[in-house]
């Protein structure tokens, strides 16, 4: 299993939300290379970026800072955040992120996932964020009216290799992940599914292993030193 040690951007800073509230969020640094660094001297590989200005904007506002945290880190990176065109895509990819997730855009634009797995392959996620068992868009702000493991079928049909699945109740609470939810679906697709939300404990982190996820994400328990960083990457290895 891979970690993804995570980097929430807003305004070129590392933040975290609260349950994706922005109302409540909290600074934790001004240099977030500084943290891809630090990532990367614990033995992380892989590193999770959100853009949360572009989950609203539809933009890439953080773009000069993602490229800072690439260059820095020197390890593959993902970002998420307000991609819903072709245009942002390429250039996120043509920059050099490894690979791109879509949000709302992969429930409200099905056909530029369809085009995006054609034309970029594996570099293409979607992340299905989950509120009461439907897909939420918009950056946590609306609920859909899509089940959420109808939604995972469908994506996988099309050919998406990758789904970042979050349990928007558990996000950023450190109240534990929702373990029954990823094994469900690690049980009931072919698909690589990388673990999000709630993972607050090195055994959070054991027990997502032991499912052979793909993946799992650590934000603020990273922040709050409730994770050892260094030992997440050796357990999941």
């Amino acid at each position: 299993m891979q970690v993804y040690p995570a980097i929430d951007l807003f305004e070129g800073k590392a933040v975290r939300l609260y349950k994706g509230d922005y109302a409540q969020m909290t600074v934790y640094s001004e240099n977030p290379a500084e943290i891809a660094e630090d990532f990367v001297a614990k033995g992380a590989s892989h590193i999770h970026i959100v853009d949360l200005e572009g989950a609203k904007s539809g933009e890439t506002p953080n773009l000069d800072t993602v490229l800072s945290i690439k260059a820095a880190g020197k390890c593959f990176c993902e970002i998420g955040g307000g991609i819903r065109s072709m245009d942002v895509i390429e250039k996120y990819i043509e920059a050099g992120v490894d690979r791109v997730i879509l949000g709302t855009a992969a429930v409200q634009n099905e056909q530029l996932v369809r085009d995006a797995v054609e034309r970029f392959g594996e570099a293409i996620a979607v992340g299905v964020d989950i509120k009461d068992g439907f897909v939420a868009i918009k950056g946590w702000t609306e609920k859909s009216e899509l089940d959420a493991f109808d939604f995972c079928k469908k994506m996988q049909d099309i050919g998406v290799r990758t789904i970042i699945c979050t349990d928007i109740s558990k996000d950023g609470a450190m109240q534990g992940t929702n373990s029954a939810l990823y094994k469900e679906l690690s049980e009931r697709f072919d698909i690589q599914i990388i673990a999000s939300g709630g993972v607050s404990s090195i055994d959070d982190i054991k027990a997502l292993a032991e499912m052979n996820l793909y993946g799992a994400i650590i934000g603020k328990a990273y922040y709050t030193g409730a994770i050892d960083l260094a030992e997440a990457v050796a357990l999941a290895e």
